[in-house]
């Protein structure tokens, strides 16, 4: 049948910014599902302790004074999302985060701010196994013009989002878009899910070297500055 038949995990972080090093979380949706349908769903709102910039309030809908009035503590909100994700790694169910290096690096980068046990020390092992659909259409659809971002993808796929850049919609239409991907590609959806997640990383990796090679024909960023890591970047 294989793994996307099984139970799935979707993820999402809606944030203060762009850099997962340096952003908070705003808010984030762990959402269970099956054969495509939501069965458990867990959302937070956050008090990131810093102002919201008004640019990202208008991408998710969150201001400064919604999350100081009715958000969670960070450093509790923080400990909670990690602890279930951690808690479905350690149950052998895959977390399908779309751009994962972002939203798991923004964790990590937050788990570290608040002096909270990382995400490998929660397991006692490496973190995984993580879906990327971002990644797999990226390497098994390398030829396809236009945008990879999730609204795309999920145009491309038939996958119904609503509520872009809400988490819980986010995390939700991940999972639908991962379905999809292992219906139509066969090396992504047969295989077994560790060997899926190191696949990732080397499609990942490959995909990263050819864009260091892009920016620097068009005389863009140093190829140090693209990270290879996946599914997170190691701290700075």
């Amino acid at each position: 049948m294989g793994w996307h038949r099984d139970l799935l995990v979707g993820f999402d972080l809606e944030t203060t910014g762009t850099d997962p090093l340096t952003a908070r979380i705003v808010t984030a949706a762990v959402t269970e599902v099956r054969d495509g349908e939501p069965v458990r769903h867990r959302e937070w709102l956050v008090d990131p302790g810093v102002p919201i910039p008004e640019e990202a309030t208008a991408v998710h809908g969150i201001s400064t004074e919604r999350a100081a009035a009715d958000g969670r503590p960070a450093v509790e909100a923080v400990a909670e999302i990690a602890d279930a994700l951690a808690g479905h790694w350690a149950a052998g169910v895959p977390v399908v985060v779309y751009n994962a290096p972002f939203d798991l690096t923004l964790l990590a980068a937050e788990l570290r701010r608040h002096g909270l046990p990382s995400l490998d020390e929660r397991l006692g092992s490496d973190i995984g196994p993580v879906v990327d659909p971002l990644v797999i259409d990226r390497s098994l659809d390398r030829y396809r013009r236009g945008k990879r971002t999730l609204e795309a993808a999920c145009q491309f796929y038939g996958v119904v989002l609503d509520d872009a850049h809400e988490a819980a919609a986010d995390a939700l239409a991940a999972v639908r878009v991962a379905i999809a991907l292992a219906e139509r590609f066969p090396e992504a959806g047969a295989g077994e899910l560790w060997e899926l997640h190191r696949s990732q990383v080397g499609w990942y990796a490959d995909w990263a070297a050819g864009f260091q090679k892009f920016l620097a024909r068009q005389g863009g960023a140093p190829a140090a500055e693209i990270d290879t890591a996946w599914p997170l970047r190691a701290p700075a």
